[in-house]
């Protein structure tokens, strides 16, 4: 679906080209998603356990050689201090810390590399509606250009994206650049506040290259629109823009909620997926178009039966 000023229209995602025109920067997301699920035994009694690893304890950062990790884990109030899980043949993990809403601090003790030991005992967590934990559906939850470790979530907006399409906008005058926000927890917590303002994001890091901050920045300076694959891409560059004043390359963090009121300063149309309610995202999409817009536009994919959420249809949105 597209969600123009005017206008809503139907058309399939490889039509995207009739949207995204030369001259435009589109900015992708190319975080990949670790295999952040385990599943263990505790060593006192053999009950099973799943971890699902956020980031390391001193980093929001993904390092392969971290030995300490803050995860949620269930059943968590059975996981004290001193708790052992067994990952045999593997290795065992160590509850150090326990934390609130279900959070604890681990410590591996492995027999092999940690990226080893993912790709052997972790599954990608796909979200819990999916209902299909397939070696397929695990596939299909990664875009084609995931290149930098360190997400739990994937960009759901840009599973849509095939290399075909991309080579096809770039031979049509579509610059394409690339940066990394790790999606975590925070992105898909619900609101449960009354009130927006009260919501709280959980901070997610975010890395921009000199190349693709230089790219931004010369396209706005020309008055050239920004395309953001995603609100992961939404959320780096207007945290950015908000902090600095301009587009600064470098690693960063940035707990910005949008919502409605927000002014935005570099992107100009979106792609996104159609979210759950009371999500951050559903609230950053009402901001960027307009709640009415949005109300429109989801009334009219229920009623043509378009797919929601993270294996769903997409939506193009132009300010």
């Amino acid at each position: 679906m597209a969600v123009l000023p005017n206008a809503l229209e139907h058309r399939v995602f490889s039509d995207l080209s009739a949207y995204v025109r030369a001259g435009d920067v589109l900015v992708l997301n190319e975080t990949r998603v670790i295999a952040a699920r385990l599943f263990g035994k505790r060593a006192s009694s053999g009950g099973r356990v799943e971890l699902l690893l956020l980031h390391p304890s001193d980093s929001l950062r993904y390092r392969s050689d971290a030995t300490r990790w803050i995860a949620l884990a269930r059943p968590a109030r059975r996981l004290r201090a001193g708790e052992r899980i067994s990952f045999e043949p593997l290795g065992e993990a160590v509850v150090v810390n326990e934390g609130a809403e279900g959070m604890r601090e681990v410590e591996f003790a492995l027999t092999l590399g940690f990226e080893e030991f993912l790709a052997q005992a972790g599954r990608l967590p796909l979200p819990p509606y999916v209902h299909n934990d397939s070696d397929d559906a695990q596939r299909r939850y990664q875009t084609v250009f995931a290149r930098v470790p360190g997400s739990v979530a994937a960009p759901t907006a840009s599973l849509h994206f095939t290399p075909e399409l991309l080579a096809r906008l770039e031979n049509e005058g579509v610059e394409i650049v690339r940066i990394t926000l790790d999606v975590g927890l925070g992105t898909f917590r619900p609101i449960v506040t009354e009130q927006l303002r009260e919501h709280a994001m959980h901070r997610e890091t975010y890395a921009i290259s000199p190349e693709a901050g230089a790219t931004i920045e010369t396209a706005r300076a020309q008055g050239r629109r920004i395309v953001a694959a995603g609100t992961t891409v939404v959320r780096a560059l207007e945290g950015n823009i908000r902090t600095h004043g301009r587009i600064v390359p470098g690693e960063h963090a940035t707990d910005l909620f949008i919502a409605p009121g927000f002014e935005f300063g570099v992107v100009g149309a979106m792609i996104t997926n159609f979210h759950l309610p009371r999500s951050s995202l559903l609230v950053l999409v009402s901001a960027f178009a307009g709640r009415e817009r949005i109300l429109q536009a989801y009334a009219e994919a229920i009623a043509l039966r378009y797919r929601f959420f993270s294996f769903g249809d997409a939506m193009f949105v132009a300010r």
